[in-house]
């Protein structure tokens, strides 16, 4: 399940690892976010950051595929804050 959140809220797990993709757009995020995942571990937690509208969709779209959990987004003036956990 995805959660969005206004940001100010504590996420409920803390991020081991962190990714800036602001200014970039598709396809760099979600290509820059699967390349940093590919050498995370099981139970890791990524936070991306990244203003492209295109990756509240493309994102999830990516997680999908099971080895990877949204556990929340946030958004504040544009930009975006995932929180993504590695399960597989």
């Amino acid at each position: 399940m995805v959660e969005v959140v206004s940001l100010g809220h504590e996420p409920t797990v803390a991020p081991t690892h962190s990714l800036d993709v602001v200014g970039f757009f598709c396809p760099v995020p979600v290509a820059e976010a699967k390349k940093a995942l590919s050498s995370m571990k099981v139970g890791d937690v990524l936070e991306v950051l990244a203003d492209d509208p295109e990756t509240l969709h493309d994102m999830p779209l990516l997680m999908s595929r099971g080895e990877h959990d949204i556990l929340s987004i946030e958004e504040n003036a544009g930009e975006l804050r995932f929180l993504i956990k590695v399960i597989k």
